[in-house]
């Protein structure tokens, strides 16, 4: 699994597109959960009552297992499939977009709808603001007072955030590293006695 992923930060605006008489609208938001997707859809319908599809695609985390891509009504494969490219294109994740689509009259055949969802979906994810999101995992490091500086300096020459801090009798310090670094890092701090790390699930 990679330790970052690109994703948007806000909602963005919305665009249109249009192909002989066809009204696509498309949109694009940030989600933590598919949970999500059906609330910022549910707005889109009522915003667009005339339009007969509200075609999407999401994906989420790190990995390429966690996505969707729903043709709500249009021929398979003709429209979710398209705009999940264009995610997968940007490279983003934790992504939602959609694009609603008000028939004109002249029926696009699939290679045309393939084409306008995949350009609506472009359109949404160019005004986008992009931003690179680390996965990270906790440490938790214990040690005596006198073992401050050690720790300290380990920290800050590998630029590792601290978390939790316990400075009492003795001190226990959370760090985020790289969630790919997790094992390797508490073996490295592991040797330096009598500090002792292990990982946080």
């Amino acid at each position: 699994m990679a330790d970052s992923y690109k994703t948007i930060t806000k909602p963005t605006t919305e665009i249109l597109y249009k192909d002989r008489g066809s009204k696509f609208y498309g949109y694009a938001f940030p989600i933590t959960s598919d949970e999500e997707v059906n609330d910022l859809i549910a707005p889109l319908r009522n915003r667009h009552p005339k339009a007969g599809h509200h075609c999407y695609a999401w994906k989420l985390g790190a990995d390429d297992n966690n996505y969707r891509a729903n043709d709500d009504g249009e021929p398979s494969h003709s429209a979710g499939d398209p705009i999940l490219g264009q995610i997968n294109s940007y490279e983003l994740s934790d992504v939602l977009v959609v694009v609603s689509r008000i028939f004109g009259g002249t029926k696009l055949g699939v290679g045309g709808l393939i084409s306008a969802y995949r350009e609506a979906a472009k359109i949404s994810l160019e005004t986008a603001q992009i931003k690179v999101r680390t996965i990270t995992a906790s440490i938790e490091i214990k040690f005596e007072y006198p073992q401050m500086s050690q720790v300290m300096r380990f920290i800050d020459e590998n630029n590792f955030k601290i978390g939790k801090q316990e400075l009492t009798a003795s001190c226990v310090i959370n760090i985020d590293v790289p969630a790919s670094r997790q094992e390797a890092v508490t073996a490295q701090i592991n040797k330096m006695y009598p500090i002792k790390a292990k990982t946080i699930e």
